[in-house]
C-alpha cells in the first residue's frame, strides 16, 4: 500500500536561474576566455537542457524561470563558438581516453568521463548544431521555462548614460525576440542592480517583472512588489532558501562527497576528486566516488524540499495569504562550479511536487496574483554589500570614469555619424560598432572581476580594449577620415561582430 500523498503546502515556489557570461569569442583562449564559455557550455548547459527536456517530455510545465542574456544567446549561436565547442569537446574526450590508460582510481575515472564526453558530443551534434536557439525555443514552445532576457553585453544599468540604458534592453530584447521567437516579459536585470525611476524605464520598453536581491525588499520577499506608480513588478530573492544551497560561505557543494572544482589532473586535466574535506590539500583530497556523491545528492533534495516546504508554510503564515518563494542562483552553479548540480535540479524538480509544493514561474506569480502592495525600492544590487559598491567603488573608480567618457564620445560619434536632420538616415556600419564596442566596454563583467580579485588583469585589459576601439573609430569619424573609419569599424568587427541586427539609428535622439 502506498504512502498517502503530502498535504499540499500553501503558495507557489519558483527556481529563477540567470545564465550570463561576458563576450570570450576572439579574446583568448587560458587560463580566461574561450575556455571559460566551453567548460560553462559542456559542464552546465548541455546537462542544464537535457534536464528540462527530459521533465518536459514528460509533460511536466513551468518548471523554471530561465534568464538568458543576450551576450550568451549570441556566442551560443555564433558559427565560431559552435566549431570552437565542438573542437573542446572532442579534446575533453581524448584527454578522458588517455586517463584510461593510466593506473587506477585514474582509469576507474576516465572511463566515466570518456563515456560522459560521448554522451556530451552526440547531444551537440544532434540538437545544438544550429545553436543554442533551437534548443531554447523548444523548451518555450514546450511550456517548460519562462524565458527572462535582459539588456545588451549586461551593463551595470545604475551608472549608465540613459541614452544608452534605454538602448541596450530595447536592443536584448528585440535580440531575444528575434532568436526564440518569444518577446521576454520579464528581465534578469544585470547584477540585479536598480535605482529610482529605472521601473519606467522597464514599463516603457514593455517590461512587465524584474528580479531584485532580497534586501532590496527589506527581506519580504513573500510577494512581488509594483515598483512606484508603475506597474512593474519586482521579485525579490529568498536569501533563506538560496542560500542553503550557495552562499558566500556554504552549501551543498562544499560536501566532502561532491567533486571538486579546484583540484586536476595535471596530466589529462580531469577533476578527478572529491571535495574530500574542507582543509584537505589538493594532494591529499581522496578519488570521486559517484555512488558516494549520489546518496549525497538524496540528501540535500531531502533537506532542499523540507526547508522550502517550511518557509512556504512559515511566509504564508506570517502575511495572512498564500506566499511565494523564490531561489535564484547562477545557471553555471549547476555543473560547471558544482558537477551535481544537474542530477540535484532533476531530482529536486520531481521531489517538489511529490510533498505537495505547486513549483511555478515568475509569470505564473504574476498572473495569479502573488502581488502585494507598491513599493519604492533602494539602489541596490545582488553584490557585496548589496548596494553599488563593487561596480562604482574604490577599487573601480578608474574604470567607472572609462565607461563615463568612452559613452560621452560614443554618443557624439553617432550623433554626427547619423547627422542631425530630421530626415531618415541611411544604416550606418560605422555607427553600429561605435555602440557595439561602447557595450562591451561598459560591460558589468570587468568591474566585478576587479573588485573580485578573480582575472583582474584580463578583465582591464578588455575594458580597455573596447574602449580603445570606440575612440579608435571616432576619432577616425571625428577628423574627416570616413574610409579610415570603416575598414577599423570592419577590423573590430571581425572580432566584436554580436549582435549583427544592432542599429544605431534606434539610439534615442
Amino acid at each position: 500500500m502506498s504512502p498517502p500523498d503530502p498535504e499540499p503546502v500553501p503558495g507557489v515556489f519558483t527556481f529563477v536561474l540567470h545564465t550570463h557570461l561576458p563576450w570570450l569569442a576572439h579574446h583568448g583562449r587560458w587560463p580566461v576566455g574561450e575556455e571559460w564559455l566551453y567548460q560553462s557550455w559542456s559542464a552546465a548547459y548541455l546537462p542544464l537542457m537535457r534536464v528540462l527536456r527530459t521533465l518536459a517530455a514528460e509533460g511536466r510545465q513551468h518548471l523554471l524561470t530561465l534568464g538568458m542574456t543576450p551576450v550568451v544567446t549570441a556566442q551560443l549561436d555564433d558559427p565560431y563558438c559552435l566549431t570552437g565547442m565542438h573542437h573542446w569537446l572532442a579534446n575533453w574526450q581524448l584527454r578522458a581516453l588517455e586517463a584510461t590508460t593510466l593506473g587506477d582510481p585514474l582509469r576507474q575515472f576516465g572511463i566515466r568521463e570518456h563515456a560522459a564526453a560521448e554522451e556530451a558530443i552526440e547531444d551537440f551534434r544532434a540538437r545544438w548544431a544550429h545553436g543554442g536557439s533551437p534548443v531554447l525555443r523548444e523548451l518555450i514552445d514546450a511550456d517548460a521555462i519562462e524565458l527572462l532576457g535582459g539588456p545588451l553585453a549586461h551593463p551595470f544599468q545604475p551608472l549608465l548614460h540613459p541614452r544608452l540604458r534605454e538602448f541596450a534592453l530595447r536592443e536584448g530584447l528585440a535580440d531575444a525576440r528575434q532568436r526564440l521567437a518569444h518577446p521576454p516579459a520579464g528581465i534578469w536585470a544585470p547584477e540585479c542592480a536598480y535605482a529610482p525611476g529605472m521601473e519606467t524605464g522597464y514599463a516603457a520598453a514593455g517590461v512587465g517583472h524584474f528580479m531584485v536581491d532580497g534586501p532590496s525588499l527589506h527581506g519580504d520577499t513573500a510577494l512581488g512588489r509594483p515598483v512606484g506608480s508603475t506597474d512593474v513588478i519586482a521579485f525579490g530573492r529568498d536569501l533563506q532558501v538560496s542560500y542553503r544551497v550557495w552562499s558566500p560561505k556554504s552549501g551543498y557543494p562544499g560536501h566532502p562527497a561532491y567533486r571538486d572544482f579546484h583540484t586536476y589532473d595535471h596530466t589529462t586535466g580531469l577533476k578527478p576528486a572529491r571535495v574530500t574535506g574542507r582543509n584537505v590539500p589538493s594532494e591529499d583530497k581522496a578519488p570521486y566516488d559517484p555512488d558516494r556523491a549520489s546518496r549525497a545528492i538524496d540528501a540535500h533534495v531531502a533537506d532542499f524540499v523540507g526547508v522550502v516546504r517550511q518557509r512556504l508554510l512559515d511566509e504564508s503564515e506570517r502575511i495572512g495569504r498564500p506566499a511565494h518563494v523564490i531561489a535564484a542562483f547562477d545557471t553555471e552553479l549547476f555543473g560547471h562550479w558544482w558537477y551535481e548540480g544537474p542530477v540535484w535540479l532533476e531530482r529536486v524538480l520531481r521531489a517538489l511536487p511529490e510533498a505537495g509544493v505547486r513549483v511555478g514561474t515568475l509569470a505564473d506569480a504574476k498572473a495569479d496574483g502573488y502581488v502585494g502592495s507598491p513599493v519604492e525600492l533602494p539602489p541596490s544590487s545582488w553584490g557585496s554589500g548589496k548596494d553599488w559598491q563593487v561596480w562604482a567603488g574604490e577599487q573601480v573608480a578608474d574604470l567607472v570614469q572609462l565607461n563615463s567618457e568612452v559613452v560621452d564620445t560614443a554618443l557624439t560619434a553617432v550623433d554626427k555619424a547619423l547627422g542631425e536632420t530630421d530626415a531618415p538616415p541611411a544604416r550606418n556600419f560605422v555607427a553600429d560598432q561605435i555602440l557595439r564596442e561602447t557595450l562591451l566596454t561598459v560591460s558589468s563583467d570587468w568591474p566585478f572581476m576587479v573588485s573580485k580579485d578573480s582575472a583582474a588583469d584580463y578583465a582591464r585589459y578588455r575594458a580597455h580594449l573596447h574602449a580603445h576601439a570606440t575612440r579608435e573609430i571616432a576619432d577616425a569619424l571625428a577628423s574627416g577620415r570616413g574610409e579610415h573609419a570603416q575598414r577599423l569599424a570592419a577590423g573590430w568587427n571581425r572580432a566584436d561582430g554580436l549582435f549583427g541586427a544592432l542599429d544605431a539609428r534606434r539610439l534615442p535622439r
